[in-house]
């Protein structure tokens, strides 16, 4: 390989060698097979690539076997083009091929750069000893040729021309061939040259120059140096203290065993607290986090399991009461509880987030369906409140507004999930309620005042009957009988047309003929039929019918009284056909309030009389109804819901259970009834029947071959219900035993006027067998009827 004057690598920040690799200690007697790249000539700055010699290449001589033998390590140039390392300077101390003086650099080049901190400068040795492309003071570096001489071979030139000064001057310069593998210049057996033809040379024109600062480059990472020191290493060699890398292996170390100490962490964490309960779980508020399944059930037995043997503490909307675990069938799963709690968690994180955090899973129960829907369902009657509409009342003749109000409603089923998920966490349970909302407004009460209940009361109205008979309908008469209820979203006025048939019966009755029902009179102890009479007398509904629209017309306000026969209720042919009737049923109550008697009252008038054809079915709800206060009913004492309240035909019950038991010993088929949800100690337990509007009735069929009469007895103090006819059965009744006893809740009411404080009572189940013997055949039958009584609450009223 030969290499020209204007050098095979780029200028790297100076003219010198300095970016070159220094050749370690104790290799400087060898030659390498590729020579480094230098600096390139003035004007060129590129490489060229070296031209093989085309002569053969000599044997060498005994002084290079060893050089030509070895082989140099390539290496990589600060430009980062593959070069190969220079060959060392002679030991004569002559010049290098290639060289230029210590501390120059070729024309056309910057002069040297000064070396990084701990590097020898470019051109300059290091350590004692010779930089690359250096040569000892005095002497010419390797490559470098006194002033005015040529290389061996080489053309004569005037001094400073030619190849001594790098670049060719007048005509053709001469390159000269170094065969690979010497170590100087000359050579100690000197070789025949190559001459290559001349090239025309550029002329040399002559510039004015000016200096360009050098900008300064960012700071890089120098490249690794062979057999030297960089910063990777420390002082004790490669990866040694205090290098980059020793610093990196000393970080990796540590780590290292960070984690491997972690890990070990870790595994015996999991191992310790295998089978145990996970860190951190609480359960009601009880602690048993790293405790073994044994011992988490003992403690959750030990603080638990009392809360579970007392009454549950609940509320509903303002009421509080009391619910009985055991009667509700809830009992604990502890088993399931602990397994709700989860097995141990294999996330790290979460292994230590455990340390300083709380997981509550709450407790797992299981409950009788069946049992816990019948413990919430006795609370609905004294929790459940129907809507109240908005009504006008009048305190003498005055109207006032009564704004309506929303109902509440126990909701069962959510219920029953709240309770069985909270009913063992200590604390009063708030079960949900669905509010009913009224379908009339504020707005709808006030219209109701304005536009018919004052101008109702502003004067009074008169009755014009024959024979010139007058009524008067005085205000106070008015206010009291005209009533508000609301009907599809309207307020609409009622009256009470017993209220006023009674006040105007007195000032009409010298204008009516009486009429008179067929009764029966007792002669000897045998009935003896007294013949009906029929009469005529004011149609009070017919007459009544045009009030309201009189009412809301100015004074003078005039009605006429219209008039009707009045056949009687009970004819002579009706108790006739009874043969010679007998009672062949009968029932008396008593214990009933003076305003319950005027509802008793009422119910026992409309069913007085009333005749059962044979094969045809009796309904009381239809013989009594509607029991409204247009009907002549008023308010009076109700049972609402388990608890005292007030409501109209407030008593009409009673009338029920005696009527019912009269049938019952009657012998006539018991078609519909039902009991209260309460028991009334007044009433025969499992022989009693309630009634409502729509909804429950009382009825019978009368199965013999002739008519049966119904005869009621009203005083202040009892009602007595007989039924009339032949005999067909004999009739007992017998109870059973009271089963099945269900101790009452407790609940606490806001203190007011709809809180009626009461000790309860408790429920119970019984049966009641009806045993009818014909008195024709003699033939026996028996009759089972089972009732379940709800535990009636006790009442609190809490101030």
């Amino acid at each position: 390989m030969t290499q020209n004057g204007h050098g095979a690598a780029e200028a790297h920040g100076s003219g010198s060698a300095g970016g070159t690799e220094q050749a370690a200690p104790g290799e400087r007697g060898q030659a390498p097979d590729e020579v480094a790249a230098v600096p390139g000539g003035a004007g060129t700055g590129g490489e060229q690539p070296a031209r093989p010699s085309p002569s053969p290449r000599p044997a060498p001589g005994p002084r290079d076997d060893a050089e030509d033998d070895s082989e140099s390590p390539t290496v990589r140039t600060p430009s980062g083009r593959a070069g190969s390392a220079p060959p060392a300077g002679p030991p004569s101390g002559r010049p290098g091929n290639d060289q230029v003086p210590n501390g120059h650099a070729p024309a056309g080049q910057a002069p040297a750069v000064q070396a990084p901190a701990g590097q020898a400068p470019n051109g300059q040795a290091s350590n004692g000893h010779l930089a690359n492309g250096q040569a000892p003071n005095g002497q010419l570096a390797t490559g470098q040729v006194p002033n005015g001489r040529v290389p061996n071979g080489a053309p004569n030139g005037p001094a400073g021309s030619g190849e001594a000064n790098g670049h060719p001057s007048g005509g053709e310069a001469a390159t000269v061939a170094v065969p690979a593998g010497r170590a100087s210049w000359p050579p100690a057996d000197a070789e025949a040259t190559q001459v290559l033809p001349r090239t025309p040379s550029r002329p040399v024109v002559e510039q004015a120059t000016e200096r360009i600062p050098v900008a300064a480059r960012p700071p890089v990472d120098p490249p690794t140096r062979v057999g030297g020191m960089n910063d990777f290493d420390g002082p004790g060699g490669p990866g040694g203290p205090g290098g980059r890398r020793g610093r990196g292996r000393r970080r990796l170390l540590v780590l290292s065993a960070v984690v491997v100490g972690l890990g070990l962490l870790y595994v015996g964490d999991l191992l310790l607290s295998s089978g145990s309960v996970p860190r951190g779980v609480t359960v009601a508020g009880v602690g048993v986090g790293g405790m073994s399944l044994a011992d988490a059930e003992e403690r959750l037995r030990a603080e638990i399991g009392p809360r579970t043997e007392a009454p549950i503490p609940v509320t509903v909307g303002d009421v509080r009461g009391e619910i009985e675990p055991v009667a509700a069938g809830l009992s604990v799963d502890w088993a399931g509880t602990l397994e709700q709690a989860g097995s141990q968690p294999l996330n790290p994180i979460t292994r230590i987030t455990s340390f300083f955090s709380e997981r509550e899973v709450g407790v797992v129960t299981s409950a009788d369906p069946t049992a816990l829907s019948q413990a919430l369902e006795q609370l609905g009657p004294v929790v459940d409140r129907e809507p109240v509409e908005g009504s006008v009342r009048f305190e003498g003749t005055q109207p006032q507004p009564v704004d309506p109000q929303p109902g509440q409603r126990l909701d069962v089923p959510a219920s029953a999930e709240v309770l069985q998920r909270e009913w063992a966490n200590g604390n009063a349970v708030a079960l949900p309620l669905t509010e009913l909302p009224a379908t009339t407004t504020a707005e709808d009460v006030t219209t109701a005042i304005e536009q018919v209940a004052r101008p109702a009361v502003a004067a009074p109205v008169t009755v014009i009957g024959e024979n010139d008979v007058r009524g008067e309908l005085t205000p106070e008469v008015i206010a009291a009988s005209l009533s508000f209820v609301a009907a599809n979203g309207d307020l609409v006025p009622e009256l009470n047309q017993q209220a006023v048939q009674d006040a105007l019966a007195p000032q009409m009755a010298a204008s009516e003929v009486p009429g008179r029902d067929a009764t029966f009179e007792f002669s000897g102890g045998r009935p003896v039929v007294v013949p009906s009479q029929d009469g005529r007398g004011v149609d009070y509904e017919a007459t009544l019918a045009q009030l309201l629209d009189v009412l809301a017309g100015p004074p003078p306000r005039e009605i006429t009284a219209v008039y009707a026969d009045q056949p009687a209720e009970v004819t002579t042919e009706e108790l006739q056909a009874l043969g010679n009737p007998e009672v062949i049923g009968e029932f008396t109550t008593g214990g009933f309030a003076a305003d319950s008697g005027v509802n008793i009252r009422r119910a026992a008038q409309l069913i007085n009389g009333t005749v059962v054809q044979p094969g045809e079915t009796f309904s009381l709800d239809d013989a009594t109804g509607p029991r409204t206060a247009a009907n002549g009913y008023v308010e009076a004492g109700v049972i609402q819901d388990g608890r005292s309240s007030r409501g109209i035909a407030g008593g009409a019950s009673q009338v029920s259970t005696t009527l019912y038991n009269a049938a019952y010993f009657a012998g006539m088929t018991l078609v519909e009834h039902q009991a209260h949800s309460y028991y009334i100690s007044r009433y025969p337990a499992g022989r009693e029947a309630t009634i409502a509007t729509g909804a429950i009735d009382n009825r019978f069929r009368n199965d013999n071959p002739t008519p049966v009469l119904i005869r009621t007895v009203w005083t202040p103090t009892a009602l007595t219900v007989q039924i009339f006819g032949q005999r067909q059965f004999e009739v007992t009744g017998s109870f059973g035993p009271r089963t099945k006893p269900t101790e009452p809740n407790e609940l606490t009411l806001p203190a007011g006027e709809d809180c009626h404080p009461s000790n309860g009572s408790p429920g119970f189940t019984i049966t009641d067998t009806r045993t009818l013997r014909n008195v024709s055949t003699g033939e026996t039958r028996t009759e089972t009827i089972t009732t379940r009584y709800n535990p009636a609450p006790r009442i609190v009223c809490e101030e």
